[in-house]
């Protein structure tokens, strides 16, 4: 037998699950020491995206993080989480400890950093579409149209929307069978079809097709997404950016002694804050060794000592500004624009192209979405303006309602919304709008006139 060395292997990689192996994480759930909260405490060995894959477990389980602190220097790192569930109530242990244990452990998920703008991959249930591209009104109803046509049924699927720019994720099976589809001259085709779609007459940063393999967690590829496409680039904010009174502080200081960059945060509290700014943080190839996270009242305070992979500290001006720059739009990508409006049907194919074409006829935009099937229930969320930015008039809404379903479309408060301001000079562009984008998909033959 052969036992000579082999470069597949990674040896850093091989001693980081050894020493996970024989230091597993120890996760426990304490409902006694805090009258409000549920205290979640984690040791395990440290290892890269340990605190984020902690994170993400805690947003997947829909838990609201009132208060954390975190310590990670050296080779282990210890979290402390105040945590209620969505009621603001205690949470049980439930599965909590598992997930946790889960993705720390030697098996536990990694990340992975994928660059492009129109990407199909293939899972057991469905065949996943990555979209980013340019926001423009109507452009939903478009993509949504476009796979209709197509024979795709979307079975979920997320957009956000920030900075002019769009990026989704959507879930599709064949129209036929139910099954994914993998057919390779079928996904070209789809792909072909929907970058013309993103691209339409003005943009050319999603010139782009990839394809992948694997699954993926849906709200940690939107960020890497919307960071790859540039989403924080300042120069021109233009449709679907977030208004600027909701804007964070951020800023970056230089702890010299320590040897650490000191970045605090304020800002409107919201659920899933911490993940998002974890998020970003990891991709810009940030190491947090310690933190403070207080988000007990309206306002969120958080407190990160950074420092490169390499162990450095930030130590120029323009990375000072990227990293401002780039933690205000990890803060806005989710933070909702424009009234919410929920759908609850029965699903059906097509069921997205005719309620996305009908927001577009009556000159609505939508800047959020969240698409997702429970059974034999379609059950979806819209954020809509109206085609300028602006705040949609009742009457639009209820003229939307009445075409859709009074019974299946509904207006719902979101506590956590940034509604637009109010238009002062009441004009639509809702049939110009329409006018384009029907032509533009009359003309690639895949719709009919809805005149």
């Amino acid at each position: 037998m052969d036992h000579s060395w082999s470069p597949s292997i990674n040896v850093d990689d091989e001693f980081e699950k050894l020493v996970l192996r024989m230091n597993p994480p120890r996760v426990t759930v304490d409902n006694a020491s805090d009258k409000k909260a549920t205290l979640i405490k984690v040791d395990s060995a440290n290892k890269r995206g340990s605190l984020l894959e902690v994170v993400q477990v805690l947003n997947d389980l829909n838990l609201i993080i009132r208060r954390a602190y975190i310590s990670s220097d050296g080779g282990w790192f210890m979290d402390v989480f105040h945590v209620t569930d969505q009621y603001g109530n205690k949470v049980s242990e439930q599965n909590i400890v598992e997930r946790i244990q889960q993705s720390l452990g030697p098996r536990g998920r990694s990340f992975r950093s994928l660059k492009r703008s129109v990407g199909v991959q293939t899972a057991a249930e469905h065949t996943t579409i990555e979209l980013t591209g340019r926001d423009r009104p109507g452009l939903l109803s478009e993509v949504f149209a476009v796979l209709a046509d197509l024979k795709c049924n979307v079975v979920a699927a997320e957009v956000w929307t920030h900075n002019s720019r769009m990026a989704s994720v959507v879930y599709i099976t064949d129209e036929a069978n139910g099954m994914p589809i993998d057919d390779p001259d079928r996904l070209a085709n789809i792909k072909q079809l929907l970058l013309y779609v993103l691209k339409g007459d003005r943009d050319k940063r999603s010139a782009n097709t990839a394809v992948s393999v694997g699954s993926t967690h849906t709200e940690r590829r939107l960020h890497q997404m919307m960071y790859a496409d540039r989403d924080y680039d300042t120069d021109g904010v233009g449709f679907g950016s977030t208004s600027d009174r909701s804007k964070p502080l951020v800023t970056v200081e230089s702890c010299a002694d320590k040897g650490y960059t000191v970045v605090n945060l304020r800002c409107p509290d919201r659920p899933k804050l911490l993940f998002d700014t974890v998020c970003t943080l990891t991709d810009m190839q940030y190491v947090v060794f310690h933190a403070t996270i207080i988000a007990e009242g309206p306002e969120a305070s958080q407190e990160y000592y950074i420092r490169h992979m390499d162990g450095c500290p930030i130590n120029s001006e323009a990375e000072r500004q990227r990293v401002i720059h780039c933690l205000e739009a990890a803060i806005k990508r989710r933070t909702s624009e424009g009234i919410r409006l929920e759908l609850c049907s029965d699903d059906r194919v097509g069921l997205l192209s005719d309620v996305t074409r009908i927001f577009r006829e009556n000159g609505l935009s939508v800047t959020r979405a969240e698409v997702t099937t429970r059974g034999s229930q379609a059950v979806n969320a819209f954020y809509v303006t109206d085609a300028s930015g602006y705040e949609v008039k009742s009457e639009t809404i209820e003229a939307v309602r009445n075409e859709i379903g009074l019974t299946i479309l509904h207006v719902k408060e979101d506590a956590y919304s940034n509604s637009p301001p109010q238009q002062t000079e009441k004009f639509s562009l809702g049939n110009l709008f329409r006018s384009r984008s029907e032509k533009f998909l009359y003309n690639l033959g895949l719709i009919r006139s809805y005149s």
